[in-house]
């Protein structure tokens, strides 16, 4: 009998120590965290790889993916989504998230996702409960509150960048505040249009904005291409004017100067003046005559002089 006992008791502890074995050895994955819980309070994290803890229960490890890209998505929800808090499941809880109110009075339908990653196991598993329901709130609340300070022009075309960066830093001051351990890469608006009610008339707007900027861009091509070329030209007129007015200057200038200093000379000899500007005058009027006949006053006909060869 004894025996027997002792037989069982033997099996008895080699199960318990197969078990101990296999229950104080885990693997943590290489994108994840460990959170050890030593009876169901936190112990401490461990980093990926093959780790050791206490067996029968007495330790339990949470895996974390503290690498992994989560992803939120606000007013749509695409398929095959394995984040249970992804999106809204319901076409209404949909269609209330994109529906706002912008700082002009305008409604607008706006869409959004943002990729976030767990930054810290502790926070994320023990400081908040349902910390990612908490996160869409947050993201929800902080998107109103942005595009409701802005006209409907700003969110629909020029200010989407602005948003989301506005957005984005708001939302990790939230997420810090509430501790829910968590970091936001990416705040992102998708598609972001009037309702549908007056979408065709805000189109007919954009259209008649788009032609009158086209327009403009135009007329601002033509005034650039015809106003550099007035320009120019009378840039050209002007200078081509200065210089014959300096040439003309120029020249008078000198005829004053040639002719003080010939009166200079005519001054000290008036004779000798005359006759060498009578000399000078008269070689320039008989060096342009081609044919010359010089006559004497005391030749009693001309004919006797003249050679009649026309071809002389």
């Amino acid at each position: 009998m004894k025996g027997q006992f002792g037989g069982i008791f033997g099996v008895v502890i080699l199960a318990l120590l197969v078990w101990a074995g296999f229950s104080s050895v885990y693997t943590v994955p290489a994108e994840s965290q460990g959170v050890v819980l030593r009876f169901g309070e936190y112990l401490e994290t461990k980093d990926p790889g093959l780790q050791f803890k206490l067996p029968f229960g007495v330790d339990s490890v949470l895996v974390v993916p503290v690498q992994r890209q989560l992803k939120q998505e606000f007013g749509f929800g695409s398929s095959g989504a394995t984040n249970p808090s992804q999106y809204a499941r319901s076409r209404s809880e949909q269609s209330a998230e994109r529906s706002m109110v912008t700082g002009d009075l305008n409604a607008a339908s706006v869409e959004w996702n943002l990729q976030y990653r767990i930054e810290d196991p502790k926070q994320f598993l023990f400081k908040v409960r349902d910390p990612e329901d908490t996160l869409r709130d947050i993201s929800e609340s902080v998107m109103r509150t942005v595009v409701g300070d802005r006209t409907v022009d700003e969110v629909i075309t020029i200010g989407r960048q602005e948003i989301s960066i506005v957005a984005l830093e708001m939302m990790q001051n939230l997420v810090d505040k509430y501790e829910l351990g968590l970091r936001i890469d990416l705040v992102e608006l998708q598609n972001v249009n009037p309702p549908d009610q007056v979408r065709p008339s805000f189109n007919e707007v954009n259209q008649a904005q788009q032609e009158r900027e086209n327009l403009i861009n135009v007329a601002n091509g033509e005034y650039n291409k015809v106003i550099p070329r007035a320009r120019g030209l009378a840039n050209q007129s002007i200078q081509e004017a200065e210089g014959y007015a300096l040439k003309r200057v120029n020249e008078a200038e000198g005829d004053v100067a040639r002719f003080e200093a010939m009166l200079v000379e005519y001054v000290k000899a008036p004779e000798v003046t005359k006759r060498r500007i009578y000399l000078e005058t008269m070689q320039k009027v008989v060096s342009g005559i081609d044919k010359k006949i010089v006559l004497d006053s005391d030749a009693s006909s001309v004919l006797p002089l003249l050679q009649l060869n026309q071809n002389q």
